[in-house]
């Protein structure tokens, strides 16, 4: 075995992205040199850091903020596969930060062992450097119609022969059967690598769960390492849409009403958390018309796929949302996708999101066209708007072209109150977010006073905050031995998984 840990949880947002962030900062607390580790993501919510060959490359953005927790530096190792929904049934694959086709459900089973191939040596590539590596599975553990082709969960465990910690959310209720389930249908190898479990999101007195606690080890012999408290003030880069509520600020404080449109196969909505930071400004998800009449700037986010996004916000009537909002003299931001889609033309000759030529109007709000080319940009800029120094990072497939006499606005264009950006992260810069919400208040006639918050050290004092829970409520010290020390459970194992 490599010295390692696999936090796997019993589903999807159950907290394995927290924990393994919580312990990369615990860790590195102790001195202890770790890296954050998933063999493979699906997120549309990526990031950009340095590739070997010093060219830009693409990893999940949870794992990137997991190599801040870390304290070390962002590398493809640590996601070396990344799938990009485009669809129901088709993703766009990133190997080793560089675009690599895509992959369909039907292949799903049969046609991944390139991609297990590159993610194990990814991770035998981190072994090797650092002292441990916090791994985080996907979904669960237990989806065993798809066990044959694992290599995220019990595959990637029975590789390293690393030690798993399951984490069960109780706020969805039913958490002791999901951990209990979740070993039990495991076959009889996979269950021997399960040393324990964690709690997630619990409210209330810890004691109340003492006697479930108790009898879990007793039916399966396993401890529970600790329970997480849910903490209103704990919220981390995300990596999946599954729960995109806003950053609401107080009715009495709010001086900016902020509406993101939430598109079906929106990206990289992170963009917007920085905007939460503020404490005057109220920002919130808005998917029909009514949700978005009363505010003072409208957001278009990125976008997988910007001419089905764009169609789907036609059949919404979301089109005339915008419009009359801009007509009113109210800010617009388009970021990315969102930003092509408020130009005037796309075309998309050679299928890169779809069907091989493929067009459509914009909404005629920025003098600009894009096409879209085969070749990923992948680049991490840097530059000034508005009278401030900036830079974020560009993800996309679109070329876009500006008309004449238009504004360069960060790799984009601007026209009076319609801003666009090619450019994601623009606004965790925090004199470029000044000026931009000084500009929104402008145009909208409020009152606006700089707050003075600072992106960064709100992401650290998250990171933190992580930690310090996980040191309060979690056996730290039992879970970095066992990822130091591993070792397999002796017991006997549970039906019906024993059996196999």
């Amino acid at each position: 075995m490599s010295p390692g840990l696999l936090v796997a949880g019993t589903t999807s947002d159950a907290g394995k992205s927290v924990v393994t962030t919580g312990l990369c900062r615990a860790f590195a607390r102790r001195g202890v040199r770790v890296a954050p580790y998933k063999a493979q993501n699906m997120s549309n919510n990526s990031m950009v850091c340095e590739g070997p060959d010093g060219r830009g490359a693409e990893i999940g953005r949870a794992q990137w903020v997991q190599a801040l927790a870390a304290r070390a530096t962002p590398e493809v190792a640590m996601n070396p596969v990344l799938l990009k929904p485009g669809g129901d049934r088709r993703s766009h694959v990133v190997v080793n930060g560089r675009p690599a086709g895509t992959i369909d459900s039907k292949s799903w089973v049969s046609g991944r062992t390139h991609l297990r191939d590159a993610a194990w040596a990814a991770y035998d590539d981190l072994a090797s450097r650092y002292d441990v590596v916090v791994a985080e599975g996907a979904g669960s553990p237990a989806e065993i119609n798809l066990r044959s082709s694992d290599f995220v969960n019990m595959g990637l465990a029975r590789h390293a022969g690393l030690p798993v910690v399951v984490v069960g959310d109780i706020d969805r209720g039913g958490v002791f059967a999901s951990l209990y389930g979740t070993v039990a249908l495991l076959e009889a190898a996979d269950q021997a690598l399960v040393a324990g479990f964690v709690i997630n999101k619990f409210r209330g007195d810890e004691q109340l769960l003492r006697p479930a606690i108790d009898e879990l080890r007793s039916l399966t012999g396993r401890p529970t390492y600790g329970v997480l408290p849910w903490h209103p003030d704990l919220w981390l880069d995300s990596e999946d849409a599954l729960d995109l509520d806003g950053r609401r600020a107080p009715v009495d404080t709010a001086r900016l009403r902020v509406g993101v449109v939430r598109l079906p196969r929106i990206s990289n909505f992170t963009d917007v958390d920085a905007l939460g930071l503020e404490p005057a400004v109220d920002v919130r998800f808005v998917s029909d018309p009514l949700a978005a009449s009363d505010l003072d700037l409208l957001v278009l986010p990125g976008t997988r796929s910007t001419l089905a996004d764009l169609a789907w916000l036609r059949g919404r009537g979301l089109d005339r949302v915008v419009l009359e909002h801009a007509a009113a003299g109210r800010p617009v931001l388009g970021i990315c996708g969102g930003f092509q889609m408020l130009g005037r033309r796309i075309e998309d000759p050679d299928g890169v999101e779809g069907e091989a030529g493929a067009t459509a109007d914009g909404l005629g709000l920025l003098d600009v066209s894009t096409v879209f080319g085969v070749e990923k940009v992948l680049r991490l800029p840097t530059g000034r708007a508005l009278g401030a120094e900036g830079g974020g990072y560009e993800i996309h497939h679109g070329r876009v072209s500006r008309g004449p006499g238009v504004e360069e606005f960060l790799g984009g264009a601007r026209q009076g109150g319609v801003f666009g950006t090619m450019w994601h992260g623009g606004l965790e810069y925090d004199d470029l977010r000044t000026a931009f919400l000084a500009a929104v208040a402008e145009c909208v006639g409020v009152a606006w006073q700089p707050s003075g918050a600072c992106f960064t050290d709100a992401r650290e004092a998250r990171l933190e905050l992580l930690a310090d829970l996980l040191e309060e409520h979690l056996d730290v010290e039992a879970l970095l031995e066992l990822a130091l020390v591993g070792g397999q459970h002796e017991g006997p194992g549970l039906e019906p998984g024993r059996s196999r």
